[in-house]
């Protein structure tokens, strides 16, 4: 079950290793276009059984990772995203048995219709063919890209982070042993088992080899990808996520899901960075409100009206309302109404994940009209912007690009539509 990695090559044993990585990914792309849905569904609940009964070197591969970061300083959120705990195990498993009960979109075939020449002309769904992923930390994104490019009918190349090699290379043990008992090639799913970050720098510029590049990660690893790549990218660079406090809310309602859009977890991309509150309710709701927040030991950085009401909060920058924290701070602000919380929202927001928090129906429909964001929600925590809460059974990332796909990207996501043509004989005239 162990795979060897290399903590550093030659500059042409990186760029030889990744050709043949590549060439590797090609043939199995062939394969995996054609594969039914049976023996990728094989596939999934064995790479399931394996990911379970392989929990303590899971666990064991993890831990070394784990040292290595604190050694290295990093910091609490990343050393969180980094953790395999043992709900993190579950949730794979659980996962890829989502995925596995999902219908296969490869294949299905919509739009049919005659035109007057007589042809009929629809769409068939078919795979991208190789898919690049490069992200960080989060070593349960090994089990979510396989499982969602293997039920795609894609062959997938994952670069994870240097941090998180050990535990990368041991989940994708067992996915290669899903794949051998389900008689599909191992090389449909491939980690590069090198921390050289010229890796990187190779398979995000082989255009023969890979149709689409996937960037997991910080804001520089996204900007570095997209600039450098000679691939398509489907990306997101920030996750600026807000909850917009209505003054028709139910407060006790909204109370719950601003606390919990900031605290439930601090390093992921769909928590809260800016809180938004109405200015004829931010009296009644930012006590109560602050209270949790300072009890949990969340910095609050609040505009001058919102520091009116909570002492405790220091100034607010310009910075503050374009930024990611991915940590236990939070920007407040008191807006006039719904427009000055839309007009801020798309603003200063990075179009992922924004939420009004609202009893009125039609202050709700123009929120999910007019906000630019690839998730718009009402009274919902931003904390479900997640293709498994989406029912997606897992997500490659969330997009918050524009073409092809946005927000979190599942199935269909990793498929594209060709047309097709049905005759009887008909010549163009």
């Amino acid at each position: 079950m162990r795979a060897t990695v290399f903590f550093g090559m030659e500059m042409d044993n990186i760029r030889q290793y990744m050709q043949d990585v590549g060439r590797r990914a090609r043939a199995a792309s062939r394969v995996m276009a054609t594969a039914d849905t049976n023996a990728k569904n094989t596939a999934l609940q064995a790479i399931a059984d394996a990911i379970l009964a392989n929990n303590a070197l899971l666990t064991a591969e993890n831990a070394k990772d784990i040292a290595a970061a604190k050694q290295n300083g990093l910091d609490a959120a990343a050393i969180d995203r980094l953790t395999l705990s043992e709900k993190t195990i579950q949730g794979m498993a659980e996962g890829l048995r989502q995925i596995a009960a999902l219908p296969d979109p490869v294949g299905e075939i919509s739009d049919m219709c005659y035109r007057p020449s007589g042809i009929q002309v629809g769409k068939m769904r078919v795979p991208l063919g190789v898919i690049g992923i490069i992200y960080e930390s989060r070593p349960n994104v090994t089990a979510d890209a396989a499982g969602l490019c293997l039920k795609s009918g894609n062959a997938c190349v994952l670069r994870g982070g240097s941090e998180a090699i050990y535990s990368n290379q041991a989940i994708a043990a067992c996915v290669q042993q899903g794949l051998r008992s389900a008689g599909l090639p191992e090389s449909a799913v491939q980690v590069v088992n090198t921390t050289d970050r010229a890796a990187v720098g190779e398979l995000i510029t082989m255009k023969e080899f890979v149709d689409v590049i996937v960037p997991r990660g910080g804001k520089s690893l996204i900007a570095r990808i997209s600039e450098e790549a000679r691939v398509p990218v489907i990306k997101h660079l920030d996750g600026i996520c807000h909850v917009y406090i209505d003054d028709e809310a139910d407060l006790a309602k909204a109370i719950r899901i601003a606390d919990n859009a900031k605290t439930h977890r601090y390093g992921v991309c769909n928590a809260m960075e800016t809180l938004l509150v109405n200015a004829n309710v931010a009296a009644q709701v930012l006590p109560g409100l602050c209270k949790i927040y300072l009890d949990k030991g969340v910095e609050l950085r609040g505009d001058d009206a919102a520091r009116q009401i909570i002492s405790q909060m220091s100034s607010a920058t310009e910075e503050d309302w374009r930024t990611e924290y991915l940590a236990p701070i939070l920007a407040v602000r008191i807006v006039a109404d719904l427009d000055a919380a839309i007009n801020h929202i798309n603003t200063y927001g990075s179009q992922h994940t924004d939420s009004i928090v609202t009893e009125n129906y039609s202050r709700a429909l123009r929120f999910l009209r007019e906000v630019d964001s690839s998730s718009v929600m009402v009274n919902a925590s931003t904390r479900f912007a997640d293709g498994f809460e989406y029912g997606l059974g897992a997500e490659i990332g969330i997009s918050t690009d524009k073409i092809h796909a946005r927000g979190p990207v599942g199935l269909e996501g990793l498929t594209s539509q060709k047309f097709i043509v049905l005759g009887s004989g008909q010549i163009r005239i």
